[in-house]
């Protein structure tokens, strides 16, 4: 499973006691074996959870894993080697990991790398992040491709303290609740404002799950108020911002409280600029429906067309909803689409000064193709009047 070589007695690694026989079960009774790393007694005998996911990034999995959007989600890394370069602290993209867990086929316990400050297996543990390894992730990408994402648990199974038997993996994995209709932003977002940058222009920033390379983006060329999720529209309108950004963030987009509403209410008042949950909630402000991919984006290598110049751009992506076409009002136009499945990725609004994009324009590591969008909101922030 890693370079570390076979389980030892006790279930031991080179006298380091972490790793144990496991199992993961899906929802659909498909069970795949691998070895279990990070098992917490403060799980409380609960097996880890959630809506199972494939992710198809080569680099970036700190970042991937620190990404607020994956909130209720278990990862699957596709690449068969994660944590080559191990971990850095500048690479996590907010205050903590808030996916159920990891599924890789071989997690390096050697890394090299001049930044790395620790080795993956040690940042999942120090984390509380359960992982499960040595899982053949080839057929599960393809159950999840064919039969659309599931849930899933895993567990120790090797017939010692706190271990699970197929059955009740299976119980669990058919238990955990699905993520129509739930507002995950509330477990995500900011429980009070804060202040990042200090550059000339003045944003508020909706932290539907915010990530740190965004706030950095926005800090080139502002002065950034960080607002919780349910601030009111009011609340941020008295602030007198330049511009408002509405972030990244996990789950459904209709089922985020009040979030259409208040947008709703800002436009036309100051200049607006979303990204993935940003851009489905700008949508249903605009009259939109959404709905659940079978398997969502989650990536580091979608092509992207922008309908204004035919230009193809190479994006980072990370969701599981997407606005369904043809149901936002005609004060909107699409401007860029999804290559692979004709997924509208960007929308601009004519008569008021506002926009939007599916994919992650700040994109740590990258790409970079499509970091333009976060210069043509400065732009259009100055266009419209910014005081400053």
């Amino acid at each position: 499973m890693t370079d570390g070589g076979a389980l030892g007695p006790g279930g031991q690694r080179g006298g380091v006691p972490r790793w144990r026989e496991g199992l993961l079960v899906m929802a659909d009774g498909s069970v795949f074996e691998g070895e279990v790393l990070g098992w917490r007694e403060d799980q409380g005998g609960a097996p880890g959870a959630g809506e199972v996911v494939f992710n198809t990034v080569m680099a970036g999995y700190q970042e991937v894993l620190t990404d607020p959007s994956y909130a209720g989600q278990v990862i699957v890394f596709t690449y068969p080697h994660i944590g080559n370069y191990g971990t850095a602290p500048q690479d996590d993209e907010s205050r903590r990991a808030f996916c159920r867990g990891v599924v890789v086929r071989e997690l390096t316990d050697r890394p090299s790398n001049w930044r790395a400050t620790g080795d993956l297996a040690g940042w999942l543990l120090s984390r509380g992040v359960p992982v499960i390894a040595g899982v053949d992730t080839r057929r599960l990408t393809r159950l999840i491709r064919e039969e659309g994402s599931m849930p899933g648990a895993f567990g120790p199974a090797d017939g010692g303290e706190g271990s699970f038997d197929e059955a009740s993996l299976l119980s669990a994995a058919r238990s955990e609740p699905p993520t129509n209709g739930r507002d995950l932003v509330a477990e995500v977002t900011c429980s009070a404002a804060y202040d990042y940058g200090s550059g000339p222009l003045q944003v508020v920033a909706y932290d539907f799950g915010i990530k740190r390379d965004m706030l950095e983006q926005l800090s080139a060329f502002a002065s950034v108020r960080v607002v919780p999720a349910s601030t009111p529209a009011e609340e941020v309108l008295a602030m007198g911002p330049d511009g408002v950004f509405l972030s990244n963030g996990p789950g459904d987009p209709a089922a985020v409280a009040g979030a259409t509403e208040t947008v709703r209410r800002l436009l036309g008042e100051v200049p607006v600029f979303g990204v993935c949950l940003g851009h489905q909630i700008l949508a249903q402000a605009l009259g939109a429906t959404t709905y659940k991919l079978a398997f969502g984006h989650h990536g580091g290598n979608h092509p992207v067309r922008r309908t204004s110049t035919g230009r193809v751009e190479i994006t980072s992506q990370n969701h599981n909803y997407a606005v369904t076409a043809g149901t936002f009002d005609a004060s909107a136009e699409v401007t860029h689409v999804n290559l692979n499945d004709d997924v509208i990725e960007g929308l601009r609004c004519v008569d008021v000064p506002a926009f939007s994009v599916q994919y992650h324009p700040e994109a740590g590591p990258g790409p970079h193709d499509a970091r333009y969008l976060f210069e043509d909101f400065a732009d259009l922030v100055r266009l419209c009047g910014a005081r400053s």
